[in-house]
């Protein structure tokens, strides 16, 4: 079994900075994929750069956590249509109630609806924060990705062998909701990655830590995934504190990182190709 590897980017359509890095990471770096938030302040700015770079392979990141929603229904957002940072209360609303599950059902649609009208093709689907873990966001991700001809869905599941570690209760419990996930995709039909890289490390892929890290990539298919942004603005700082976003734009341009993946012999591919 050969070892692979997609090469991706989370928040496509966050703000300006974060579209700057992926445009340029892309054009002189090893990125080939990035997830788009259809509702972010810069989702319009990130489609005008996207339909530039026709190699650069665009998917959907629906928000259900932690981000402006497209449709604003205050059974599952503020006043503002923003949905809430406390991932439990969500996870119990989204589970235990009719009409949230209704309006996220609705919500989850709508994204992928806007997402077709930005006239890019889909080339895979996620969820801001790993939201897609939740068995109802989960459902109506691979439910709506179907209907509008997803190939595949990411599962967050992170080994923890490659980083030298023995697998803690967090990563076994981790390992169950992949497991779950993961058959909700296959049974629906659908392609997914074996294992997928940059939950532990989040907002600090840097290029030392990424170089280190691929040669002890596992067979299979690989996703590894980065936050990249030019600079912080202040929402960013507000809800990533701590991240290195410059730091992860510099993996991604890094001949070391680069020259890891060809030394391991390791090919890098889409999402459509696994």
């Amino acid at each position: 079994m050969t070892r692979r590897a997609i090469v991706s980017a989370d928040d496509f359509g966050l703000s300006i900075e974060v579209n700057e890095a992926i445009e340029q990471a892309h054009k002189e770096g090893i990125l080939s994929t990035a997830s788009l938030m259809v509702a972010g302040d810069a989702a319009a700015d990130a489609v005008r750069r996207a339909k530039t770079m026709p190699n650069l392979r665009v998917g959907l990141h629906a928000v259900t956590i932690e981000g402006l929603s497209v449709l604003r229904d205050p059974d599952i957002t503020d006043t503002t249509g923003w949905f809430g940072r406390d991932q439990l209360a969500l996870g119990i609303g989204y589970f235990f109630s009719p009409a949230q599950r209704r309006a996220l059902r609705r919500e989850i649609e709508a994204q992928y609806r806007l997402f077709a009208k930005t006239g890019l093709q889909l080339d895979h689907a996620n969820a801001h924060k790993h939201m897609h873990l939740h068995p109802i966001v989960g459902r109506f991700l691979i439910e709506f990705g179907v209907q509008h001809g997803v190939p595949a869905i990411r599962t967050p599941m992170e080994p923890a062998a490659p980083f030298g570690e023995a697998e803690k209760t967090a990563d076994r419990a981790l390992r169950y909701w992949t497991q779950l996930l993961r058959y909700q995709i296959r049974r629906a039909g659908l392609k997914t990655n074996d294992s997928c890289f940059g939950l532990r490390w989040s907002g600090k892929m840097t290029p030392e830590r990424v170089a280190k890290l691929i040669p002890s990539l596992p067979k299979g298919v690989s996703e590894v995934y980065f936050h990249p942004a030019t600079a912080q603005n202040e929402q960013m700082a507000y809800f990533m504190p701590g991240y290195d976003q410059a730091g992860e734009l510099a993996a991604l341009l890094s001949a070391d990182v680069k020259n890891a993946f060809n030394d391991a012999g390791i090919q890098q591919i889409g999402w459509r190709d696994i």
